[in-house]
C-alpha cells in the first residue's frame, strides 16, 4: 500500500470523525426540545433522533454534498488542504461544544476549506458561488426559523383558544414525536452531506472518483458518513441540550412541536435547493421565535445573542485554524511538519477524551429536569398557551419565567 492510498485511508477516518463530532454536537438540535417537555426521557430521544439520522439517505439527495465539494476549486483540492479543513473544523466543534454553545458544524467545516484554500492558493482556490450560498444562510436560516416559528404558535394559539388544556396537552406530546422526527430526518439528511462532500472531494484529488459539476456521491460514502452522524447522535451531546432545550425558553408540548415543525420545514426547504444550513441555528431561531409568541415563557435574549456572536465567529475562527494547520503540515523540512502535526493530532485527542470523560450524562439531565417546574409529571397549561409552566403553590399560576430569572431568583414577570 503506498503512501497515497495510507493519507487517503487517514483522511476518510478523519472526515467520518468530524461526522461523529457533528453528530454529538448537533445531537442537541434535534433532541433538546423533546427532553425538554419531558415527552422522552433523555436516553430514549437519543436513540430515536439517531435512528431518523440514519435513515434519512432514503429521503435526500447529494446536492448539499456537492456545495460543500465545490467550496474550494478542484485544481486546488490535495491532501493537504482536506486535512487542514478537517482539523479546523474538529478543533471549533470541541471548543464550542466544551463551552457549551450550541454552533454549526457545517460552517464549521467550510470556515475549514475557505482557510485551508486561502493558505494554499490564495483567493484564486475558492469558489465564491458556494461560499456565498453558505454565508447567504448563516442570516437565512436563523431569521426563517424564527419568523416560521413565531407564526405557526400565534396561529396554534388562536385555534387551540378554547380547547381543553390537558387534552391539547396529551395530543402534542404525541405529535411531538413526529416533529422531532423530522428534525432528525433534516438533520441527517443536510449535515451528514458535509461530510460526504469532504471525502467526495478527497476522492478526486486522488483519482478516484470522476471530477466536474456533478459529483456521483457512491454509495458507500453516503452510507459511512451516516452511520457516524449517527453514532455521534447516540453519544449525546448534553452539555448543548441545556443551552437549547432549557435557557432559551421554557417549552411545552404543544410550543416544542411548533419550534420542531418550523425548524424541519426551513431544514427541508434548504437541503431541496442544496444549501448547507445549519440545524442549529435554524432550531435555536424557531425556539426562538415561539417563546416570542408566548407572552407567558418569555425568550432569554441575552442567550440568544450570545449564540448569535458565537455563530458570527465560528467561520473566520474555523479558517484560521485549518491555514495555520495547513502551514504546519507543508514546513519545508519534513520530519518536523510531521512531528508537529501528530503532536497536534494527540493534544486535540487528548484534550477530547478528558473532555468527554468530565461531560455530562444523560442522568444528570434527567436530575435537572426532575428538580424543575413541574418535576416529573405533565404541567397543566392554559388553553393555547403551549408553553406557559405552573408555578407556586396549591393551585396559584405564575405565567412562566425565563431560565435566567430562575437562576437569579428574581420572581416572575408581573
Amino acid at each position: 500500500m503506498d503512501l497515497t492510498t495510507v493519507s487517503l485511508v487517514g483522511l476518510i477516518a478523519l472526515a467520518l470523525l468530524f461526522d461523529y463530532t457533528n453528530g454529538f454536537h448537533d445531537a442537541a438540535n434535534a433532541i433538546s426540545t423533546v427532553v425538554a417537555t419531558r415527552v422522552l426521557p433523555p436516553r430514549w430521544a437519543v436513540a430515536w433522533a439517531a435512528m431518523f439520522n440514519l435513515i434519512a439517505f432514503t429521503i435526500f439527495g447529494t446536492l448539499v454534498a456537492n456545495t460543500v465539494a465545490a467550496t474550494v476549486k478542484e485544481p486546488y483540492v490535495n491532501l493537504a488542504v482536506i486535512f487542514a479543513a478537517l482539523l479546523g473544523a474538529i478543533t471549533w466543534n470541541y471548543l464550542s461544544w466544551y463551552a457549551g454553545v450550541p454552533t454549526s458544524s457545517s460552517h464549521a467545516l467550510v470556515g475549514g476549506l475557505v482557510g485551508a484554500g486561502l493558505a494554499a492558493a490564495g483567493t484564486d482556490a475558492i469558489r465564491t458561488s458556494s461560499l456565498q450560498k453558505t454565508v447567504l444562510f448563516v442570516v437565512i436560516s436563523p431569521i426563517a426559523g424564527l419568523v416560521v416559528g413565531y407564526l405557526l404558535m400565534a396561529l396554534m394559539r388562536l385555534v387551540l383558544a378554547r380547547r381543553d388544556a390537558a387534552r391539547t396537552e396529551r395530543g402534542f406530546r404525541v405529535a411531538q414525536l413526529a416533529s422531532s422526527a423530522a428534525v432528525s430526518l433534516g438533520h441527517g439528511g443536510n449535515d451528514a452531506q458535509k461530510t460526504m462532500g469532504v471525502i467526495a472531494a478527497t476522492l478526486v484529488a486522488t483519482g478516484h472518483l470522476e471530477g466536474g459539476d456533478h459529483l456521483d456521491i457512491p454509495l458507500w460514502v453516503v452510507l459511512s458518513a451516516h452511520v457516524a452522524i449517527a453514532a455521534g447522535t447516540l453519544s449525546g451531546g448534553w452539555r448543548l441540550v441545556r443551552t437549547m432545550g432549557m435557557s432559551i425558553t421554557e417549552l411545552r408540548p404543544v410550543s416544542g412541536f411548533a419550534a420542531e415543525t418550523s425548524a424541519a420545514a426551513t431544514i427541508f426547504a434548504s437541503t431541496a435547493v442544496g444549501a448547507p444550513v445549519s440545524t442549529t441555528h435554524t432550531v435555536a431561531g424557531a425556539i426562538t421565535g415561539v417563546g416570542s409568541a408566548n407572552g407567558g415563557a418569555p425568550v432569554n435574549w441575552s442567550v440568544f445573542g450570545r449564540l448569535a456572536i458565537a455563530w458570527i465567529v465560528t467561520i473566520p475562527f474555523s479558517a484560521g485554524c485549518a491555514a495555520a494547520v495547513y502551514a504546519l503540515t507543508t514546513i519545508p523540512v519534513h520530519p518536523l511538519a510531521i512531528g508537529l502535526v501528530t503532536a497536534l493530532l494527540l493534544a486535540l485527542l487528548g484534550a477530547l477524551w478528558l473532555a468527554l470523560r468530565n461531560a455530562p450524562r444523560a442522568s444528570d439531565i434527567s436530575a435537572e429536569l426532575a428538580a424543575g417546574p413541574g418535576g416529573e409529571t405533565a404541567v397543566p397549561v392554559r388553553p393555547g398557551a403551549g408553553s406557559v409552566i405552573v408555578y407556586g403553590h396549591e393551585g396559584v399560576r405564575e405565567e412562566g419565567r425565563s431560565a435566567s430569572s430562575r437562576s437569579t431568583g428574581r420572581g416572575p414577570p408581573l
